[in-house]
This record gives C-alpha cells, structure tokens and sequence, in this order.
C-alpha cells in the first residue's frame, strides 16, 4: 500500500513538531509549512492525499487558503482537514462552508485526528486503504493488482497498472506529462519526459484490448485524463 502524502499547515513549531512525529509514526510522509502562501504552492506542485489546515497562518489565514484550494482547479478536490482553537458553532459553520471536510477543534487528541484522517481518506482516496477503484466498465483491485474491464481481466505492465491508478484516483482530472513523471515515477527519477506518451500508448492498448470505448482522453498542450465522456 503506498504511503499517504500529508500536507501540515500549522504555524506553531512545537504542534507542528508534535504532528509530525505522530503522522509519520503511522507512515505519513509529512510536508510542513506555516505560510498560507508556501502552502497553496506546495498543495499544487506535490498533489498531496490530503491538508490539515490550521485557521492561523502566516500571510494567509487558513479559510483563504482553502477558499483557494477550492477554487483552483487542481486542488479543488483535495481532502482539507482544518485545525483551530475557534470552537463557536459559527466559526466551525464557516469552515465548513469554505470547504473543509472536516473542522477539529484545539486542544485534541492526536490518535484522534489521526483517525479522522483516515476516515476522510477512506472515503475520498479509497487506493489508500487497499480497495477496488472503479470507472465506467473499470476496475482496479489496489490490493491483488489486478484489472477487470466489462468483467474480462486485463494484463498490464506495473508501470502501467500504476499510470492506471493515478488516474483513477483523479477521474477526469487533466495531468501534464511533468504531473504523471513525478506522481509515478518520482520527482528524482531520471527519465526522459516522453517516456510518458510509451507508457500512455501501451496503457491504451491494455485498456482496449477487449474492445470498449476510449477511457485515456488525450489533451493537447495539456497532457492526458482518464474520461469516458466524448
């Protein structure tokens, strides 16, 4: 199972040390920052799995940034979680309203927020808890890696099994050739950019082995997206 990629907005050192230590004991990779502004470029540039957004930060409060999070398009659907010592039922309404998921208020047990983590990320990344994925006639088992289409099993590469994934984990979302290299590959990995449109090309072939209608939409100038919609 792929580790979870946490984005922690926090601007207090010793909460945010504290988190960190408890996250990564549980197989986070935890990125941390207490500027608002340094945070919308992390959550666009790292695509993590999900934020947890204190209310104040530095530059930006923590309701602008998910007020941005959820107008940009490529974070629009990210899991935020916001963090607060505001617990009036009006604040926690506005939180919500902006965007957030899920609102915990300070002072909290961090076993607590842990397992409120999970349970948004049960529900909004299910690849992170080992489940079957599903688009159109399409199935993914995280689990077993193995593929179904219109109930017939499909053979594919690991690369390409994982390209699959990415994908399903972001159904119609439009991600660049730089996007896929880093997501799958890993942002250190040395390898030529067009090795995407190999992997791409042979992703189709697996997909449309046994007939059907073309799942992997090509963009142009933009990159690629799994979308069934014409």
């Amino acid at each position: 199972m792929p580790r979870k990629q946490l984005l922690l907005l926090e601007d207090d050192p010793a909460m945010a040390q504290l988190l960190r230590w408890h996250f990564e004991r549980e197989e986070f990779d935890v990125t941390q920052t207490p500027s608002g502004e340094e945070g919308l470029m992390l959550a666009a540039e790292e695509s993590p799995d999900i934020v947890l957004l204190d209310w104040m930060l530095e530059e930006l409060s923590g309701i602008e940034v998910c007020r941005r999070l959820r107008r940009n398009a490529d974070t629009a659907n990210l899991p935020i979680i916001m963090l607060t010592a505001r617990g009036e039922e009006a604040d926690r309404v506005r939180g919500l309203e902006t965007g957030a998921d899920d609102y915990v208020t300070k002072p909290f047990s961090p076993l607590e927020l842990i397992a409120r983590v999970n349970a948004v990320l049960r529900r909004v990344r299910p690849a992170l808890a080992g489940a079957t994925l599903r688009y159109a006639d399409l199935e993914l088992d995280t689990a077993n890696h193995k593929v179904r289409r219109a109930g017939g099993s499909i053979v594919m590469g690991p690369t390409e099994f994982k390209i699959l994934r990415h994908f399903l984990e972001h159904p119609g979302r439009v991600f660049s050739r730089e996007r896929l290299l880093d997501a799958v590959w890993g942002s250190d990995a040395e390898i030529e950019i067009r090795t995407v449109d190999v992997h791409i090309r042979r992703l189709r072939q697996a997909l449309n082995s046994r007939g059907g209608k073309e799942l992997i939409r090509t963009v142009r100038a933009a990159g690629y997206a799994l979308d069934a919609e014409d």
